[in-house]
């Protein structure tokens, strides 16, 4: 993606063409100044109109980019919405303001954003809600396709934790201990609408379990339950529940991935665990209001394919449990169908649609 075109700045000595050339009237020889002003002139709009969706995207950014982030400050998506925003600020040589709308897992700032003007100048981050509201709310206040996918950006695998006084070792016996003691044990999670909550909910109904879900405003929140003994059990990124596994705080029954992970080293996949339909990752896109000019849209894309690929950007991510992922605007798109698929489909079987 890091083709050339962002490096020809020679597109902006065009603009001043037409002040010099009334000052080359004082100039003596001029007519051979004339000449090669209308030589540069006219290679410069053949350049130009060769080129006009580049040209656009060179002015671009010309001001601050609004950087809607649909979660609340402090949480898994807020801080990495913060890092990606503050590097793309560094690259482009404008601010990048954060701004934060939360609600309605992640939906009020997805509807903000695809209602601002489609300029290039309001991105918002997107969680897998994207791909899940479309099924799971009949009545969804903005369609999907009134965002532009920018590209993928990152990636945050899940463990399947449990409170250690959870008499299970494993999820085969977390799902033989609930189906012996009915409406006894609950479900913590990230809150309605979000993958952490419908995660739940799909493993319930697909196990046939009596388990009690607790949505909260955030995994964050439903893992503070977790540590205080309120909820059971809890999806969470692998990284934020490496240190109170270590700790004995808290035990991990599997990874929700296809392998194991160094970061909670001698804990089962989900797949060794006999569940290999229950893989969930945490996924983040960036996304503009439809309508984004095509230009723009490969102008972020290769900024954000750029910092990713930065051993500094992968090192704050790995510290926030985050995976950094790369792809073409057209490969995201292909993705965020394909999760809108799946969703549907695991929506559909649990039957967890909403009517409102």
């Amino acid at each position: 993606m890091s083709r050339a075109t962002p490096h020809h700045h020679h597109h902006a000595v065009t603009l001043q063409i037409p002040q010099r050339a009334t000052t080359t009237r004082t100039i003596p020889r001029r007519d051979s100044m004339q000449k090669s002003f209308i030589a540069i002139a006219t290679l410069a709009v053949t350049v130009l109109t060769a080129g006009v969706p580049q040209a656009h995207a060179q002015a671009y950014p010309g001001k601050p980019i609004r950087f809607v982030l649909p979660f609340p400050p402090g949480g898994g998506t807020d801080i990495l919405g913060r890092i990606l925003g503050q590097k793309l600020s560094e690259q482009i040589g404008q601010p990048v303001v954060p701004e934060n709308r939360p609600g309605a897992g992640g939906n009020v700032g997805m509807e903000y954003a695809s209602r601002q003007p489609a300029d290039g100048y309001t991105i918002v981050i997107c969680s897998p809600s994207l791909a899940i509201s479309p099924s799971l709310y009949k009545k969804l206040s903005y369609k999907q396709d009134d965002l532009a996918v920018i590209g993928k950006v990152a990636s945050i695998p899940n463990a399947f934790v449990v409170h250690p006084v959870v008499p299970a070792r494993s999820v085969k016996e977390l799902v033989a201990l609930a189906k012996k003691s009915p409406g006894k044990l609950n479900f913590g999670t990230g809150g309605a609408g979000t993958s952490n909550d419908l995660a739940a909910r799909y493993f319930i109904a697909e196990n046939k379990l009596d388990i009690l879900v607790v949505p909260h405003k955030g995994v964050n929140q439903a893992t503070v339950a977790l540590l205080g003994g309120q909820v059971d059990m809890v999806v969470v990124g692998v990284a934020t529940s490496a240190p109170h596994v270590k700790a004995g705080k808290l035990r991990a029954l599997a990874t929700l991935t296809d392998k194991r992970t160094e970061t909670l080293p001698g804990v089962p996949s989900i797949v060794e665990a006999g569940f290999p339909w229950f893989q969930v990752d945490t996924w983040y896109v960036m996304a503009a209001p439809a309508g984004t000019p095509q230009a723009v849209i490969g102008r972020l894309n290769a900024e954000f394919n750029k910092m990713l690929k930065t051993p500094d950007m992968q090192k704050r991510l790995d510290a926030n449990g985050a995976i950094p992922v790369t792809s073409t605007p057209e490969e995201a798109v292909r993705f965020v169908k394909k999760e809108t698929e799946v969703w549907a489909k695991v929506i559909d079987q649990a039957k967890l649609s909403h009517s409102q």
